[in-house]
C-alpha cells in the first residue's frame, strides 16, 4: 500500500525539481525528503531517482508515479470535500495561515465570526508570510492561507489553488516627526532619494517590491535596517534611523514621534484569500471565506473613518 505523506514528498520533488527544492516546499530537512524516497522505492520495488550531476533527477518509474501521486492527492482532497459537503455541517479542524497585519487586522474578527456562528468548527491559525503560505495550500498543510501583492507587482498563485480578493490596503510612508516632509499631506516616493529605509527581510516578497519600486522612480534604495514587524519599523522611524513603508490593514497606535504620509501615487496592497479548487466545496471553506469578506468589509470601513 502507498503512503500518502511519501506520495506528497514524491509530488513535491517533481514540482520542485531538486531535494532542496522539496524541502524548503516541504518545511522539512533534506535528509528527512531523502528517507522517505527511500521508503517509497522500497514500497514499489524500483528506483524513483537517479543522480544528476551534483543533484537528481526523477526515473521513468518516478515521472509515472508522481503524475499517479498529483492525481491521487487531489482525489483525497476532492474525497474529503464531498464528505464534508454532503454532511452540510461546518464542523471540523481549519487551518488558517495569515501574515503579520492580517493576523491583526482580519482574522480577531473573523475567528470571533466563526465561534459565534459555527460553535464546532476549530480554526487553527498560524503567522506566515505569503509565500510560505501559498506553499502550505499546494502540499496541503493549510486549507486556507492569506495572502498579499502589489499594485504593480503581483505574486503567481499556483494553477490548482483558487484566490478571491478581499480588500485594497493603502499604505502610508512613516517618517521622523522632524523630517523635512513630515508637514506635508501627501507625497511621492521620488522624494525619498536622500532617506535610508528600514525594510522587511531580504529574499521576503514586499522587500523585493520596496527595491523594485523605488528603483522605478529612479531610486537605488538605500537599506539600512531590516525588521521583520511593523511595530519595530516604526519605533527606528521614532529614533530617526530612517523611513518605512506603513500599511494600514492591523496597523494600531502609531507612536508619538512617527509622522504617516500618504502616496499621491496611490501605493496600495491586494490582500486575498486562497485555497485548493478540489477542496472548495467543503462548508468550512465556505463559512471561512464568507467571515473573512465580512471583516474584510468592516476593515475597510475602519480604514475611511480614520479608526
Amino acid at each position: 500500500m502507498l503512503n500518502l505523506e511519501r506520495l506528497r514528498t514524491l509530488d513535491a520533488l517533481a514540482r520542485h525539481g531538486s531535494v532542496s527544492g522539496a524541502a524548503d516546499g516541504l518545511h522539512v530537512t533534506t535528509s528527512a525528503v531523502s528517507q522517505q524516497m527511500a521508503k517509497l522505492e522500497r514500497e514499489v520495488g524500483q528506483p524513483l531517482l537517479a543522480k544528476n550531476g551534483r543533484g537528481v533527477r526523477l526515473t521513468d518509474a518516478g515521472r509515472l508515479l508522481a503524475d499517479h501521486a498529483a492525481r491521487i492527492i487531489s482525489q483525497v482532497e476532492l474525497a474529503q470535500a464531498d464528505v464534508e459537503a454532503r454532511r452540510g455541517c461546518v464542523v471540523g479542524e481549519l487551518r488558517i495561515g495569515a501574515f503579520p497585519t492580517a493576523m491583526r487586522g482580519l482574522l480577531p474578527r473573523t475567528l470571533a465570526a466563526l465561534r459565534a456562528d459555527h460553535p464546532e468548527l476549530r480554526p487553527h491559525v498560524r503567522e506566515q508570510e505569503p509565500e510560505e503560505g501559498l506553499a502550505a495550500v499546494v502540499r496541503g498543510d493549510l486549507d486556507l492561507a492569506l495572502a498579499i501583492d502589489w499594485h504593480n507587482k503581483r505574486m503567481p498563485v499556483p494553477a490548482e489553488l483558487t484566490r478571491l480578493h478581499l480588500l485594497d490596503d493603502s499604505v502610508d510612508i512613516a517618517v521622523p516627526a522632524g523630517h523635512r516632509l513630515a508637514g506635508r499631506t501627501g507625497i511621492s516616493l521620488s522624494e525619498f532619494g536622500d532617506d535610508d529605509w528600514i525594510s522587511w527581510n531580504e529574499g521576503q516578497f514586499c522587500h523585493e517590491w520596496l527595491v523594485y519600486t523605488l528603483r522605478g522612480t529612479g531610486i537605488e534604495p538605500r537599506i539600512a535596517h531590516i525588521a521583520e514587524e511593523h511595530h519595530t519599523q516604526l519605533a527606528f522611524v521614532e529614533a530617526g534611523l530612517g523611513v518605512c513603508v506603513a500599511p494600514r490593514l492591523g496597523r494600531g497606535p502609531v507612536p508619538p514621534g512617527v509622522r504617516l504620509l500618504p502616496v499621491c501615487d496611490s501605493v496600495r496592497r491586494h490582500v486575498y484569500v486562497v485555497w485548493r479548487a478540489d477542496a472548495g466545496r467543503r462548508p468550512s471553506i465556505r463559512a471561512a471565506v464568507e467571515a473573512l469578506r465580512r471583516a474584510a468589509s468592516a476593515g475597510i470601513q475602519d480604514q475611511g473613518s480614520g479608526d
